[in-house]
């Protein structure tokens, strides 16, 4: 998957000369050093390839998988062998454990494991695989590769390493030692590019003599190629890709969301803002002294120490913010606010494909991480909602705060998805009746919401059932993953817990892939963010059962107009939760929900409807 990236972006329809590929390896790992390697070598022959037959997109596992490849059989099944077999020795190397020992004697870069102890505790490991400078460093037809280069910044257990922020801030000196490129482009590792000409369309904007001054990021939208017809878990984000992030583009640029991002070099190195300000495209590198791989890889290892921002303003002033789950979005805020502003750019061929959550769990994690990093920044001195005040748009302020409180409505949810039906249960009336003029107001607000919610959905291109889908999570995230973000945000301001920050995984099992294809939802985590959900699908089920015992055993059919939205709430509460009620109940397979949960989950439902009887 890794490589994979690194070939789609060290094949773009670009000058191979201007062009710089950074691998940065958190985990310092050997085998992902070896996977590059091997990467270096294959790139000889694929980004040729590419160039020859204006193949798209190139990502090779991408490519070879869409079978877009018909009229130059020979020369594809050739390069599609070769593939193969760096595949099949990657893949070896990584089942062993180890690295093969010709390609460990043949390659200087593996004795600097000699001193490596572990993924937190490891010396700067730093290779240039291949350097474009060099008259040697060309592909099978003779033309210029890429500059390609490995980097495993230096780790210590006492020395803080800040998470993604550090990684960016250190490619950021290394690579300007290196090629010192005027255009930056971050992605994740499993963010393909999908469109070869992407790096034109970013170019444009910033090279507009009258507009393009100002301009400090490009941002294109998150694609996912893994995306299912339907959308289980709500992971394409379209309505905010394609509504939200328009909408703020017109205050004055979208969010830096982390990936796909085209960056000014000068701006993220602190540059503020003036309107006399001029990029100046040219470099003057005639009088550069051209320094060996090895000169500069001595050189600039110093860049990616740990104690090197000691004392400095990296990770202030300088680079990316740290101290934020959202070092990416707190940072384009702190960008915008010295002035520049962002251009969001979503073309019709997604220019980046990626890999998106395919279980519940992998889901709520990432929205907590989202959410908890969101409330941070509004909480922080550099909340929009009071140090962003005449530095940016009104609208743009009111943009970041709507993402900013999310965690915040969990507490608004979880009243509606427990107290109203409790009431119903006990046949307490919270809302107008049917024939109460007020009931239709209520009734204006709940359809009028839904239907634009449905619209806005289908124009951004989901489907109806992908629109139910996206309802559930909404639920699901906020009596989860808000919940817990909010409750951890409190306990870091109070000081009682640090800052962590969880990966989402991007790697699964063959049955869970399966079940994800097919749409059918994985509920075989035990977690307390699934305890939660099955507790609340309990409560709701239980009042709604009672209600209905109600109406049957004493045919009191009044309740319908006494209650009705209250009946509504509820039953809709447990419709919506319908795929959960199979999974405690129904399905044998290990996506259900652990036994343990569904137990605990029945006490505590149970609980909640009796004592709320007997106390009112």
């Amino acid at each position: 998957m890794v490589i994979n990236t690194v070939f789609s972006v060290m094949a773009y329809d670009y000058p191979a000369k201007k062009l710089s590929v950074y691998l940065s390896d958190d985990g310092g790992s050997n085998l992902t050093f070896y996977a590059l390697l091997e990467a270096s070598n294959f790139a000889r022959y694929w980004i040729p390839y590419c160039k020859k037959f204006k193949v798209e997109p190139r990502s090779p596992a991408a490519y070879f998988a869409s079978g877009s490849n018909p009229n130059h059989y020979g020369e594809t099944t050739a390069i599609k062998k070769l593939y193969e077999e760096m595949e099949d020795r990657i893949e070896t190397a990584t089942k062993l454990g180890r690295i093969p020992e010709e390609a460990r004697l043949k390659h200087r870069g593996f004795s600097q494991w000699d001193s490596y102890s572990s993924r937190h505790d490891h010396d700067t490991v730093l290779q240039i695989l291949i350097d474009g400078k060099d008259p040697n460093a060309t592909d099978i037809d003779g033309g210029t590769l890429p500059t390609l280069v490995y980097l495993a910044r230096e780790k210590r257990p006492q020395h803080p390493h800040n998470f993604k922020a550090g990684a960016m801030n250190a490619l950021i000196r290394v690579s300007s030692n290196i090629s010192n490129g005027q255009i930056i482009l971050n992605l994740d590792c499993d963010m393909y590019s999908n469109n070869s000409l992407c790096i034109w369309d970013a170019l444009c904007f910033f090279m507009d003599n009258e507009n393009g001054h100002d301009i400090a990021f490009v941002q294109f939208p998150q694609g996912f190629e893994n995306m299912t017809k339907n959308d289980i878990y709500g992971s394409s984000l379209i309505v905010i890709y394609n509504m939200e992030f328009h909408g703020v583009d017109g205050f004055g640029g979208p969010l830096y969301i982390g990936s796909g991002c085209f960056h000014r070099r000068d701006v993220l190195c602190g540059r503020k803002f003036t309107k006399d300000y001029k990029f100046q495209w040219k470099k003057d590198d005639e009088n550069k002294i051209q320094k060996s791989m090895q000169e500069l890889e001595k050189e600039t290892k110093p860049l990616a120490s740990c104690t090197y921002e000691q004392n400095t303003e990296w990770g202030n002033e300088i680079g990316l913010k740290y101290g934020c789950l959202v070092e990416d979005v707190i940072t384009g805020l702190l960008t915008q606010c010295k002035g520049w502003k962002s251009v969001y750019l979503n073309p019709e061929r997604k220019a980046f494909l990626g890999v998106a959550p395919i279980t519940l769990s992998q889901t709520l994690v990432q929205q907590k991480r989202w959410s908890e990093g969101h409330l941070q920044i509004l909480l922080s001195k550099y909340s929009p909602a009071w140090y962003t005040h005449a530095k940016i748009s009104l609208g743009l302020q009111l943009g970041y705060i709507c993402y900013n409180i999310w965690s915040v409505n969990c507490l608004a949810t979880l009243y509606y998805s427990i107290i109203p039906s409790l009431y119903l249960l006990k046949g307490i009336s919270l809302y107008p009746q049917v024939s109460d003029p007020w009931f239709r107001s209520f009734a204006y607000v709940i359809s009028a919401k839904y239907i634009y919610s449905l619209v806005e959905f289908l124009c951004s291109g989901g489907t109806i059932l992908g629109w139910w889908n996206e309802q559930r999570i909404w639920l699901y995230k906020r009596t989860t993953s808000y919940l817990f973000a909010l409750i951890d945000t409190i306990l870091k301001t109070l000081k009682f817990t640090n800052v962590t920050f969880s990966i989402t995984a991007k790697v699964a099992d063959e049955d869970v892939s399966q079940r994800y294809e097919k749409e059918i939802m994985d509920f075989g985590a035990s977690s307390p963010m699934f305890t939660i959900l099955a507790t609340l699908a309990m409560l709701n089920l239980f009042c709604f059962a009672g209600v209905v015992k109600k109406v049957i055993m004493d045919e009191n059919f009044r309740l319908f107009e006494e209650m009705f939205l209250q009946l509504l709430l509820c039953g809709a509460l447990v419709l919506i939760n319908l795929p959960l009620y199979q999974g405690l109940f129904l399905r044998k397979d290990k996506g259900k929900v652990p036994s343990s949960i569904t137990i605990k989950s029945f006490i505590l439902a149970l609980l909640a409807c009796t004592s709320f009887t007997f106390l009112y």
